[in-house]
């Protein structure tokens, strides 16, 4: 088997669906106000050209997005997007294209293209976004003034970005499952895309980011089983075990045992979903020799004995 890198695993861990829904094409003034997501969807937006200002109620100052930028809302944020003029919106017209809805305006101010739809992940992966994640995540992908120094990931989800505007234009056979298809990419790729950033958010992100901290994380996605140490995971990352204590705590605001913690529990639940594994064999697998501290990790990270989580993730299959 190839090895992965830990983003792979991850996804791998926590599959993702995308939808492609809604196109947008407004002329200022316009707004758009957006109710908190259900547990497990994450809203995005992409803005294609022109620009707009993000609102987030109780997240501070309003963010400029501009041609170019994808936002993430990882923990499913309710969200007010806008031209920023303060002026009355002009009214909305929806119509239904072929695999996606149309919203125009008539506003006359400047143009604004945006696609939006929104990732999908089941309970309860969920927790790893909202946990390990930033709730509004911004990845920028317009070229610098200097083409050369444009990442070359960047360069590769503007061309993602640009397909997919394509399709969702587009009266092809098969459209819909292709902007689904792209739009799992997407997520991927922003992953990816913000990890290579020079403004890195906390997180699992800045984790990735980091070169010293990095070695702990991969070793942690190759080898969940494996009794890791904190001894042993600072000399993987050269560094004493209090600089990785105080470093894991700025960058994720958790420690390095939560983080394995809620990655095994992640992969046991998972592993409960097949009826012929054992909770046993379950907790063997995820790195615990003992039934009952297995069963003890699973109840406090789940809110569920793995019995009620394999009977609940039964009925909903």
């Amino acid at each position: 088997m190839p090895r992965l890198d830990w983003l792979s695993r991850l996804l791998v861990m926590m599959p993702v669906t995308g939808q492609l829904e809604i196109r947008c094409s407004f002329g200022a003034p316009w707004r758009i106000a957006y109710e908190r997501s259900n547990p497990g969807e994450m809203p995005y937006h992409v803005v294609v050209s022109g620009s707009a200002l993000l609102e987030i109620p109780g997240a501070g100052a309003p963010q400029h997005l501009v041609a170019g930028d994808i936002l993430l809302l990882s923990h499913g944020s309710e969200h007010v997007l806008h031209d920023g003029s303060g002026a009355a919106s002009s009214p909305t017209r929806t119509r239904d294209d072929l695999n996606v809805e149309i919203r125009e305006n008539g506003g006359t101010g400047e143009h604004l293209d945006m696609l939006c739809g929104r990732f999908v992940l089941t309970p309860p992966h969920d927790r790893l976004m909202r946990d390990y994640f930033p709730a509004a995540l911004v990845v920028r992908t317009a070229a610098q003034d200097d083409a050369s120094k444009q990442p070359a990931t960047a360069s590769q989800l503007a061309s993602l970005v640009g397909l997919i505007r394509a399709e969702s234009t587009a009266i092809s056979l098969g459209g819909h499952a292709m902007l689904n298809a792209l739009s799992a990419a997407l997520f991927a790729l922003t992953l990816r895309t913000a990890s290579e950033s020079n403004a890195v958010p906390s997180g699992m992100l800045a984790l990735a980011a980091n070169p010293r901290l990095a070695p702990a994380l991969t070793a942690m996605f190759d080898d969940p089983a494996h009794p890791w140490t904190l001894p042993e995971l600072a000399q993987r990352c050269n560094m004493s075990r209090a600089t990785l204590i105080r470093q894991f705590q700025d960058s994720v605001g958790r420690s390095a045992n939560d983080l394995l913690t809620d990655i095994r529990m992640t992969l046991a639940a998972n592993e409960l979903k097949k009826p012929s594994t054992s909770t046993e064999t379950v907790a063997e697998v995820v790195g615990y020799q003992s039934l009952a501290a297995f069963r003890r990790a699973f109840t406090q990270r789940m809110g569920m004995t793995p019995g009620d989580w394999r009977r609940l993730a039964r009925g909903s299959e």
